[in-house]
């Protein structure tokens, strides 16, 4: 299996539909070449390629060459988005949902009106230079994973109870039932309101506050893609520590300036210590003194039917890998056990043949890689069952046979927490 990440480079194409003019190109490399465009004539070949499969009313998904995978998608007759990577490991699966979250994050922060209505190319381009913090953090090494998973990265904090208590009761006071508290970009607890937000908003609102530069407060028109794609609602932030973001969504009422220091302080200054003690929880997720397995190295729990997940890959950190691989091997397990192995996600149509096998589909996988040389290299395993999926990165000493029962054990002890 590759490393995903390891090396190469994506490139994302944003282009007019109806006329071919390129609106942006975004690299994953860092600095100017971000900024740079790929040759005008690339740029244009690859688009017309497209064009003409859609002329013969044949569509063309993706083309594999040598080192690079290419994949197109097209939105609303409107907005052709174009991925190139030459990513090791890098899939299909990948750069599909990766082109989702690409519009998604376009229409939350410019409206679908703007984007299937073009009647100012030049304006278009400027509005969406606000989109680009965003859809760059989907093409860096993030370490969220609700890009490709399309679930909500989640912590789970210690007394969980008390600070949903003190949420709603904000909630409440502030006059909206959509909040949530947020640590880089992860949920951390949310009102219920908030937690039935769409997809991909539910993904891409967190998302979006993890991205943006440390402000004490915050008043940001978004659009919501899949609830209110045409009319914008209010986005508020305060910061209550370091990383950790109140977020609110509203109509035009509350001001910014009705939730003061005494509001916040009338219900979280209590909480204070609590609170602190989320901050570690960004990237380890897991409540501080969970027992795990010495042998796991990282893992990633999904609710699939609740769109939560859990990732890390904070245990045993003094041990090899490092976390950016350690993410890379996650994420390239995901996507191989999720386009081979196991059935469609909750909600998304089967296909009659695959409908046919559901029966044969299999339940656990696991991937061994250096066996070659024991002591060598890791081992993944992935394991299903009901609404819960749970993948693990495990350390070479840990014996295949005994992969599935380690597997079993950790997703009992999990699932009381998501």
């Amino acid at each position: 299996m590759g490393e995903e990440g390891a090396e190469g480079t994506v490139h994302l194409l944003c282009l007019a539909a109806s006329s071919g003019v390129p609106l942006f190109c975004r690299s994953s490399r860092g600095g100017a070449h971000a900024r740079q465009q790929l040759p005008f004539s690339v740029i244009g070949s690859l688009n017309g390629v497209h064009m003409f499969g859609q002329n013969l009313e044949v569509q063309l998904s993706s083309a594999r060459t040598e080192d690079t995978i290419v994949v197109w998608k097209s939105f609303h007759d409107s907005i052709t988005l174009i991925v190139l990577s030459s990513e090791e490991g890098t899939s299909e699966l990948r750069l599909e949902r990766l082109l989702q979250m690409v519009f998604g994050a376009m229409v939350l922060l410019v409206g679908l009106e703007e984007l299937t209505n073009i009647c100012n190319v030049e304006r278009l381009k400027k509005e969406l230079r606000a989109s680009y913090r965003l859809i760059d953090s989907f093409l860096g090494d993030s370490e969220l994973i609700g890009d490709l998973t399309q679930c909500v990265d989640c912590v789970v904090p210690p007394e969980g109870s008390l600070l949903q208590e003190a949420l709603s009761g904000f909630a409440e006071a502030a006059g909206t039932a959509f909040v949530s508290l947020v640590v880089s970009g992860r949920v951390v607890t949310a009102t219920e309101s908030w937690w039935r937000l769409g997809m991909p908003e539910a993904v891409l609102l967190p998302w979006l506050v993890g991205s943006l530069p440390p402000q004490a407060a915050r008043d940001y028109p978004v659009y919501l893609p899949h609830g209110s794609p045409t009319v914008p609602h209010r986005l508020l932030t305060l910061t209550l520590l370091p990383d950790l973001e109140l977020c609110l969504l509203c109509g035009p009422r509350p001001p910014l300036s009705q939730l003061d220091a005494q509001l916040l302080e009338r219900w979280w200054q209590p909480l204070l210590d609590l609170l602190r003690t989320c901050l570690p929880l960004g990237p380890r997720a897991l409540p501080a003194g969970f027992p795990l397995h010495t042998d796991i190295l990282g893992l990633l729990l999904l609710h699939l039917e609740l769109k939560r997940c859990l990732f890390t890959v904070e245990p045993s950190r003094d041990k090899e890998p490092s976390p950016e691989h350690r993410r890379r091997l996650l994420r390239s397990f995901y996507t191989l056990v999720t386009a081979t192995h196991f059935p469609p996600e909750p909600g998304q149509p089967e296909k009659v043949e695959a409908a046919a096998h559901r029966a044969q589909v299999p339940r656990a996988c696991y991937l061994v890689s250096g066996a070659e040389e024991p002591g060598t290299g890791w081992r993944l395993v992935a394991l299903q069952l009901g609404p819960r999926l749970l993948l693990l990165l495990l350390s070479a000493q840990s014996p295949t046979y005994g992969l599935r029962g380690l597997a079993t054990h950790t997703l009992h002890a999990l699932t009381p927490l998501l």
